[in-house]
Parts: structure tokens; sequence; C-alpha cells
């Protein structure tokens, strides 16, 4: 099998304001690639830009997906590792942009497998519940939204926070009297706090009843993470600063965090997120799978992972419920309130709605 083409797509889905403490989204900046084959078979991927944290824009990510489109072409897409490392050959880092190439081989893959991908990739179903994230606002302003994902059947919240501590504490509070002692609270910081307000904040906050706090400072403060995983009361969860299996490794064997947070646009993909899986694995621990703002096709994609990854036990796949004013996707991943479940269809088995398609900027390499 021999790819023949592939088409870049401008895959912007617009949306809501969601602000996190790295700054506010107005619209997903995502990009489509389709890779077509010689034998009838195509891969569809798709990722998702967050500048302000992996720091690749959707202009650099449908720059890179020309370069990268050239080099595959005429190369067996059977041959992932192989594949993956021509495009780590050619650049190191840009793993958002890599992350869609990734996911279209598998997505090759198994459909020429006939299978679709959480069996292709040795997984068995199991029931998945995703957590919903709160934006940053107002403390009355987050209660309310947490109220009302909660009279929508919602059970886990996840708050971002990583403004001013003070604030920060007083936004935990008023969700927690507004939500009552069922909800599960998850806490994400984006890299907001220095060591010492973290430690300040997660001890406000943890009579709370937190289940864990996502990169509660900057990675470059990385080195101060042992001392706060063993002095906060709770559990932190790397995030930004796990890209590969290497970061997941030093983490894990300096006790940096209790948990470690996957996701497609950090690790490049399916291939690195399994040896972060692995390596997480050998030593018990758990993972969260996550995402940025990608729309079913690549959340389709993050549940066949989390389906054969049997230590990824906490799930963030809320982004298309996060405020897309469209949907772009036909079939894939569906949503019974906050339970998730996926087709028996080979492949991923999302697709593009063509519709959408046609007032996407686009180009074929």
């Amino acid at each position: 099998m021999k790819i023949t083409h592939t088409e870049i797509f401008r895959f912007s889905i617009p949306m809501e304001p969601f602000v996190i403490a790295t700054g506010t989204m107005h619209f997903a900046q995502n990009v489509l690639i389709r890779i077509y084959t010689d034998s009838g078979i195509h891969g569809i991927g798709e990722c998702s830009a967050f500048p302000m944290i992996v720091g690749e824009t959707q202009e650099t990510c449908i720059a890179m997906a020309k370069d990268f489109a050239a080099i595959l072409k005429g190369k067996n897409p059977l041959e992932i590792p192989e594949r993956m490392n021509d495009l780590l050959g050619y650049a190191d880092h840009n793993s958002t942009i890599k992350s869609a190439f990734d996911m279209a081989l598998f997505d090759i893959a198994a459909k020429d497998a006939g299978l679709p991908l959480y069996k292709f990739l040795g997984g068995t179903r199991r029931t998945i519940e995703t957590d919903m994230t709160i934006g940053i606002d107002s403390p009355e302003g987050m209660a309310k939204t947490a109220l009302k994902y909660k009279n929508k059947g919602c059970r886990i919240l996840k708050i971002k926070l990583g403004k001013q501590v003070h604030d920060d504490i007083e936004r935990v509070k008023y969700i927690r009297e507004a939500v009552g002692e069922e909800i599960i609270l998850r806490l994400d910081a984006n890299q907001g706090w220095s060591f010492d307000e973290a430690l300040f904040a997660l001890g406000e906050l943890a009579k709370y009843n937190i289940e864990f706090c996502e990169q509660p400072m900057r990675t470059w403060y990385d080195d101060k993470l042992p001392e706060l995983n063993v002095n906060a009361p709770v559990k932190l969860m790397a995030d930004e600063s796990c890209y590969n299996h290497h970061d997941a490794r030093k983490l894990i064997n300096s006790q940096s965090t209790t948990y470690l947070n996957i996701k497609f646009s950090k690790s490049g993909g399916i291939l690195e997120a399994q040896k972060i899986h692995e390596e997480a694995l050998q030593t018990g621990v758990k993972c969260m799978i996550g995402s940025m703002l990608e729309s079913r096709i690549a959340l389709s994609a993050n549940l066949h992972f989390a389906l054969a990854s049997p230590n990824i036990v906490f799930f963030d796949l809320d982004t298309a419920l996060l405020g897309h004013l469209v949907d772009p996707v036909v079939d894939g991943l569906t949503y019974d309130g906050y339970f998730l479940d996926i087709p028996e269809t080979p492949g991923i088995g999302a697709e593009a709605d063509e519709f959408f398609l046609e007032k996407c900027e686009s180009w074929v390499v």
C-alpha cells in the first residue's frame, strides 16, 4: 500500500469564548487531514492547536502539514513507526500537527484490518464517563455553570483555575457549596501558580474534597514538583510537564506526581501515547486521557485509545460539549449524557461533514 496524496483543511470551529489561565479561545484552531492510498482506503486525522500551551498555531500546523504530506507521499502508511520517524527526522517537536498524521495512519491501518481502532489496538469495551470543564469566570458565574451541569446529570466537574490565588479559592468554595458533596471536583491550574501559591492554595482547597489538581505550576518549576507532591494535601496530575514517555519516566522516577494526563496534541499521537501509558502501567501510575478543543473526530480516536489502555481511569473528553457552535462531524463518538460510546465500524469511525468542508480553505499535497 502506498500514500498517493493528502488533503489538508483549515478546520476552524466557532465556539463560545473559553477562558483558562493562559488565555481565551474564541474558536477551535483545528486542522483536518485526509491521507489517501492506492488501495482505496483513506485515513482521517485532526488536531487542535492551543498556542498558549503547545506553542503551535493553526498557521504553523498547516505549514508543517504541507511539508509532512510531501515527505510521506509514495510511502507505506501501514509502517506507522517508520512514517512517524520520517516526520521526526524532518522536524523535532510540532507534536500537535504530528498527532493528526499519526491518527490518520492508525485509521488506515485499522480499516485495512477491518477492525474498529480500539480492537486493532487490543482493547475491549468498558464504561467511559467524561467530566465537564468549567472555564475561568467569577466565583458566582462558575458556581452557576457547575449547577447547570449537575442538573443535566454531570457527576464530575473539572474547574479551571490559575489566576489570582485567593480568587481561585473562592471559585472552588462557591462551586462546592452550589453542587453539594456528591459531585467529584477536579482542579486544573494550567501552570498558573508559583510554588508558594500552589502550596497555599492546595492546603486551603483540600477541605473541599478535591480528587486531584492538574499542573499547578509552570513547567520551568518541574524541579519543585517532588517537594510540592510530598507536601500538598491534594494529589497532583502532570499535564504540560508530560509530553512524551521520557517526561513520564522522569516525573515518575522523581516522585513528582501521582497521575499523568495524556493528550495527543502533546504526545504527537497514539504511538507515543502508548509509550507514556506503558511507562505509567509499569509503575502503577494512573492516567487521564485529555483533549484540547477537538471535534468528535479526534475525540473518537481518543476514546478508541482509552478503551485499549487499561491504566487510563480518568476521562476528560468533553470538548465537543464545551461551546462548539457547530458539529462538523458525521458518525463517530456519541454522548449519552456524559457517558461515551463509539461505533463498531472499521477505523476511527468518524468522518468530516462534506458541507462543512466545502467552506474550509484546503490544500492537496
